[in-house]
């Protein structure tokens, strides 16, 4: 993906370009070495913080504990960052994300 975009539940996933503006699914994080799991329809409750990512990704189950159900929206995270996206974004507006694509 060459812009790497995020996005919300409507936007279609797939290798993204300048032309071909969709999603990556295939995200990894620089900083933890996790891969980023992604959410439809959902956002992050305010109170998440560092240490109930790092305790609790990957397993769903625990992670449910502080998702709120949004439609359009998509709730992603790593062990050490998070967001909640409503529209089409490019990564780069977002410094503090270490997430990159890792290849389709």
């Amino acid at each position: 993906c060459c812009p790497v975009y995020l996005g919300g539940s409507s936007s279609p996933y797939g290798i993204g370009t300048n032309i071909s503006k969709r999603t990556c699914d295939q995200l990894r994080c620089t900083a933890c070495d996790f891969r980023v799991s992604l959410f439809n329809d959902y956002i992050w409750d305010q109170s998440c913080d560092y240490l109930f990512f790092r305790n609790n990704m990957p397993e769903l189950s625990k992670l449910r504990a502080k998702m709120i159900k949004k439609k359009g929206a998509r709730a992603y995270a790593c062990q050490c960052s998070w967001r909640s996206i409503h529209e089409l974004t490019d990564l780069q507006t977002d410094q503090q994300l270490r997430w990159v694509c890792g290849k389709h």
